[in-house]
This record gives C-alpha cells, structure tokens and sequence, in this order.
C-alpha cells in the first residue's frame, strides 16, 4: 500500500542565517498524488525535500510516511528516492548497470537486477540503450535513466528536486508526459520542487507554495491561480490585476464598479482587494457594454499578446491572442465572469481605500459596470 507523507511543525535553521530556512511547514501529500512545492530561490524548497528524505535533520518537528515517524529512520530505510537537477550517474557503469545497481545493493543477484533494470529502461522508453556509457546521452537521456534507477528502487515515496530545470522546452514537455505515465504505471507519492508555475500545474494536483521559508498556501492547481489566500500568493502565482476598494454586502465598490463576488468568497465586509487573472479578462469591442477601458500599451508573450489598459485611472493587465487589430489608444469594454473574481484582505501599510460605509469614488462609466458582468 502506497503510504502518504506529512511534515508537523517542521522548522530549520543553518548556522550564520539571522532567519530560519524553513518555519513551522506543515504539509500532508496524500498517498499516490503528487505534490508541487513551488517558489522562488532561497523558499527552503530544497532544504524541505532533504528533511523528508532523512538527509537533513530538522531541529524541531516532524516527518511521517504512512503515519510512522522517520525521526529513528535511516534514509536509506524511508522507502524512498530522490531525482536531482543533475543525474548523477556512475562514470564507470554503463546504463543498464546504473539502473541495476538500485537492486545490487538490495542484495538481489546481478542477473536478476538486470532483468529488473531492462524493464524499467522499457518504462522510461529507453529500450535498447542498456549497453551504452552514460557519457554517451543526451541531458534529457541520462535524466530519464537517473528517474529509472529511483524507480527501480521501488520507492513508496519518490522525491523530485528540479530534476527537469536544465533541459529545453520541449523535452521539458516531454519529461512531464512521461512523469505522468509512470505515476500511472507505478503509482508513487511524488513531491516535485520547481520554481516554475507551469511546471507545477502540468505535473502535480496540489501545488504547496513557499516563500522564506513559510508555506503560504497549499491547494489544487486551480484554487492556488483563482483562489489565492494573500497578495503575496497571487503575486508569486503571476497574477497582475490588484483593485482597490471596499467589500460590502457580497460585493467589491472600486473605480471598475459594483461587482458581484463569486459565493465561495467569504472576505469579511471592509477593505479589500480584488484580484482577477489577466488571462480572464475578455477585450471587447467599445459598444456601450462593458467596463470601459483604454488600450495604453502592448507587450508580445509568445503566442500571445499583454495589453495594459487604463481602466477609470487604474492600470490593468489581460492577455489576447494573436489577430487582435489593437493598438495604444484604442477604446475597448472588458467582459469580467463573476466566477473568476477572488478577494483578500488589504495590506495594512498601503490602505487608500475609503472609510467603511462611504461610496468608493467611481469615475467615468464604472458605476455601470454590472452590467456587463457575465456570472
């Protein structure tokens, strides 16, 4: 039975840091999902996978696989193992022999830890690559039998440090598939660090995110981009949109009007601000519905276009696709879904908003606003 892992109350410092690389993390994988701990460089992102993996101890709290403890537990006795950013591989074994070595050092005879090994060269859709130096692979070939030679340790629990960073992005691409398929086949506990949003959503169910050394939130992919707990996630997970204004009665005042929040949004009524994923916003026509905006600029993002917009003298961000004849100056309306709408709570240290119980002050058509909402 595949157990799950969660940390209580973990932190860790190192000598000379003036803070701790990881403080009071508590985090539950559930049993053969896969899990993203997502941030920047420095979040304690790492430092959390060697603690998990027994190589780093923590100096107060704990590690449970299946419920037990691993405090007493040697690492190579956690049922578990890790793929690093670089493959580490034997120099002086060839592929097949890198993978067997998982069972050789379980004791298994080395006939039969090449039998295994070929199978799991199969997995990875290495077949065929057995005899080769390792010296002879490509970036993504060795980092696909390095994934082989942890999986054919059988792992319970299988620990991911970047392991795909260094490669392009297509094989990146690739790499992601094929994750997919061998938690099909094998059907691990997987903790993936990345500091790439993308990666996190292709790949896992849950994305935990970090940032000095505290875990800001842990959700599914798509509450962690619609359902952001603070600014400090919605920043770190790339959303843009952040309106100023007052929450009242079930909805947000601010210059782009009275707008309806969606009912699984329970900010208390007060200061709030409301955020909205540029990739939600649809650019329409000017022709009497919609929030009324000004395009003052635009941006290539590969495939698609960035266009800031003046919005009643707020700056907003939304992504079109490529077609669009727009241009800086052009008038347009947004079309914003109630649905994709979130609140939090506003910073202490930069409240502009009105008192609670005055009306926000709406300029130019933004009082009609709701009618152009589409829930």
């Amino acid at each position: 039975m595949i157990p799950g892992v969660s940390v209580e109350g973990l932190s860790k410092s190192f000598p000379g840091t003036r803070t701790p690389v990881l403080d009071n993390v508590n985090l539950t994988v559930e049993a053969g999902t896969c899990t993203a701990l997502l941030g920047p460089s420095g979040a304690g992102k790492s430092t959390l996978l060697r603690a998990i993996s027994g190589l780093e101890t923590p100096d107060v709290g704990r590690v449970l696989v299946g419920g037990q403890d691993m405090a007493e537990v040697l690492p190579e006795r956690r049922g578990m193992a890790m793929v690093q950013q670089r493959p580490l591989l034997f120099p002086h074994l060839n592929v097949l022999d890198n993978i067997a070595f998982a069972g050789t050092v379980r004791g298994v005879p080395k006939k039969a830890a090449r039998a295994d090994a070929a199978a799991f060269l199969e997995l990875v859709q290495l077949e065929g690559f057995g005899r080769r130096p390792v010296t002879a692979l490509s970036g993504g070939q060795a980092q696909r039998v390095a994934i082989a030679r942890a999986l054919a340790a059988r792992p319970a629990v299988l620990l991911l440090d970047e392991p795909f960073s260094a490669l392009d992005p297509e094989l990146r691409a690739a790499m992601h598939e094929l994750l997919a398929q061998l938690r099909r086949s094998v059907n691990p506990t997987v903790l993936l660090v990345t500091h790439d949003r993308s990666e996190a959503a292709a790949v896992a169910e849950k994305i935990a995110l970090f940032s000095g050394g505290r875990m800001l939130q842990h959700d599914s992919v798509e509450r962690m981009y619609s359902r952001p707990a603070t600014l400090e996630t919605s920043r770190l997970m790339g959303g843009a949109n952040e309106i100023p204004g007052i929450v009242r009665d079930g909805y947000h005042h601010s210059v782009l009007g009275v707008l309806q929040l969606p009912g699984d949004t329970r900010q208390p009524p007060g200061p709030g601000v409301l955020l909205v994923r540029q990739e939600s916003i649809e650019v329409g026509a000017r022709n009497g519905i919609g929030i009324l905006a000004t395009v003052t600029g635009l941006r290539t993002l590969g495939p698609r276009r960035q266009i800031s917009l003046d919005v009643a003298g707020a700056l907003m961000l939304a992504e079109v696709p490529w077609g669009r004849a727009l241009a800086p100056g052009d008038a347009v309306a947004l079309s914003i879904p109630t649905s994709v709408l979130a609140v939090v709570a506003a910073p202490e240290t930069a409240r502009t908003f009105p008192d609670v119980g005055e009306e926000p002050q709406i300029t130019g058509q933004g009082r009609n606003a709701l009618a152009s909402i589409e829930n």
